[in-house]
């Protein structure tokens, strides 16, 4: 059948079983704008305050339900203003099409009205990306975004496409898109045999679990391998829910703020097995310390990580619920009571600790688990409320903690928020956010109310940037160097402004009857909680130090 380029866009889109897109209009999209309205009951758009709140929505989105996330934007302004999330999506591994609009072709290169070079800007932050000219590659180019976006190591492609093509007609036939397939021909026999040997030889296994083992959905598979491993488990901040945070065996998260069980373990251990983490410096600290006892096993669906920023002793190449089958396989029954004896007592001696009788952060992410039972989608901005919500939620299920991990995008959560909130609307979603990152782009919260979505926003609200007067504090003399909000701004009245239920919480006995209202109510709602602006998160590593080197406040007082 002949077809403009925009109503092959919206074919090829249906066809991809995409079912909601985020984005903002503008001249250079109008004809795919046109097309999306009268396809409005079969495609959902999503009208953001912001391309950057679009990007980030498509993002929520695709972590929370593992589907690709799809945004749209203008040439120019519209389409530079996704390049934060696209770069936030490309560092956490998230399938995401962005789809640009520009100047027509032959207006191409000659600095015309809001013309940039899209797809130069995102070379370094896509797996992929292309500039559409002739109408009659659309199509193809479209279904191949798509199965790059999925394919692998997941991450986002973007589809710039000049405004003619969007309006030239062209024969379209319809494709049934092939099943992704997990990437299973680079797992070798001979790798898996020496991963098998290596473990069989430990006395004292730790597993660490990253990103890839949420993306692949192992945590049946990933159960099953602790138990018969019978090692403890520390995870990544993008490794949470991928081992359930109750469980026995779990330590805590590993690294700058993990916990000091998981960071000792790690130190301690003869054997670390990495499932689809990527060693971050924020994990490992100083490299020359980290895990200076043990032989390093790195599972991973990308071979580029292998040995990139720690030396491993042994690595399987291939999707991480791939190969920890065929490692359950293969792996006997293991007995090591005395180094989990050994790993318990350091959970005892070290736990989580924090100030009880305020309201601080940690008592609001206590309270958040308490009332959700856990069962809520989380998702965060950046900075120490990220922290807390990561060491005091427990996750028990991939795909439920969505949080910029790799790039540490201060205004990720809301609009991921809104699309996890999308996605998945029986959850309670919620979005833990900074005063200061809640700035960023809390313009979304009129997105929200103008669709009635109800996501809560609770504001760990300290009068400054939290994270940063962290470290002016400890590192920096105590010299606050700009790093203090304390002004005008009512975060209640804006809310309210926008068009949500806002409320103000001071004291810890006020945030419980709040948050239940709050979920009752089943409309956007902002809490805005007053804490300290001295409240910290630790343990915590300093910069260049050794995990096992992490210190907590009482550390600290013991010195003076």
């Amino acid at each position: 059948m002949l077809l403009t380029g925009s109503q092959i866009l919206i074919e090829c889109l249906k066809e991809q079983g995409v079912d909601t897109v985020f984005g903002y209009p503008g001249g250079a999209v109008l004809n795919i704008y046109d097309e999306l309205y009268k396809h409005q009951n079969e495609i959902r758009h999503i009208l953001t305050s912001h391309e950057q709140g679009a990007s980030h929505a498509a993002d929520g989105y695709a972590r929370s339900t593992g589907k690709v996330g799809v945004c749209i934007a203008t040439s120019g302004p519209g389409a530079t203003n996704l390049v934060t999330g696209i770069a936030t999506a490309y560092m956490d591994s998230v399938p995401m099409v962005a789809i640009t609009g520009n100047v027509g072709s032959s207006l191409l290169g000659k600095d015309s009205f809001q013309e940039v070079d899209i797809t130069g800007i995102t070379m370094p932050i896509t797996k992929h990306n292309y500039i559409v000219k002739d109408v009659t590659k659309l199509a193809s180019v479209i279904r191949r975004a798509f199965e790059i976006a999925q394919t692998g190591r997941p991450g986002p492609v973007l589809i710039d496409i000049a405004k003619d093509v969007t309006a030239n007609k062209t024969e379209y036939e319809p494709i049934v898109p092939k099943k992704i397939e997990r990437v299973a021909d680079t797992i070798r026999e001979e790798d898996l045999a020496a991963a098998a040997a290596m473990i069989e030889g430990a006395k004292k296994p730790v597993i660490f679990v990253g990103g890839g083992a949420v993306i692949s959905e192992a945590d049946k598979e990933l159960k099953e391998f602790a138990e018969k491993v019978d090692a403890p488990v520390t995870d990544s901040l993008m490794g949470k829910g991928a081992f359930d945070g109750k469980d026995a065996r779990y330590t805590g998260m590993l690294g700058m703020h993990g916990t000091k069980a998981s960071n000792l373990a790690v130190t301690n251990c003869d054997l670390l097995i990495t499932v689809g983490a990527r060693f971050s410096d924020r994990v490992t600290g100083n490299t020359a310390k980290f895990a200076y006892n043990a032989k390093i096993l790195q599972i991973d669906v990308d071979p580029a990580e292998i040995n990139k920023n720690i030396i491993t002793n042994t690595s399987v190449i291939g999707d991480v619920k791939e190969v920890l089958k065929r490692l359950n396989e293969r792996i006997s029954q293991h007995d090591n009571s005395e180094w989990m004896s050994f790993v318990k007592d350091l959970k005892a001696k070290y736990p989580l600790k924090y100030h009880k009788e305020l309201l601080t952060g940690p008592y609001v992410i206590e309270k958040l688990y308490e009332v959700t039972n856990g069962e809520a989608i989380i998702t965060t901005e950046v900075g120490q409320h990220q922290m807390w919500a990561a060491q005091y939620y427990k996750y028990s299920r991939p795909r439920t903690f969505l949080t910029s991990g790799g790039l540490g995008t201060m205004g990720y959560g809301l609009g991921a928020c809104i699309g996890a909130k999308v996605a998945n609307p029986d959850k309670i979603v919620c979005n833990i956010a900074g005063d200061g990152c809640f700035r960023m782009n809390m313009n979304e919260i009129a997105t929200a109310t103008r669709y009635n979505i109800p996501i809560i926003q609770i504001v760990c609200n300290n009068h400054v940037l939290g994270m940063v007067r962290q470290w002016q504090t400890l590192f920096y003399g105590e010299r606050y160097s700009y790093t203090n909000l304390n002004d005008c701004v009512d975060f209640v009245k804006l809310a309210e402004a926008m068009g949500a239920k806002a409320y103000r919480v001071t004291k810890k006995e006020e945030f419980e009857p709040v948050l239940r209202e709050a979920i009752s109510l089943n409309v956007p709602v902002v809490i805005d909680c007053q804490i300290d602006s001295d409240d910290k998160v630790w343990p915590m590593v300093a910069p260049g130090g050794a995990i096992e080197e992490a210190f907590a406040e009482e550390d600290l007082e013991n010195k003076r």
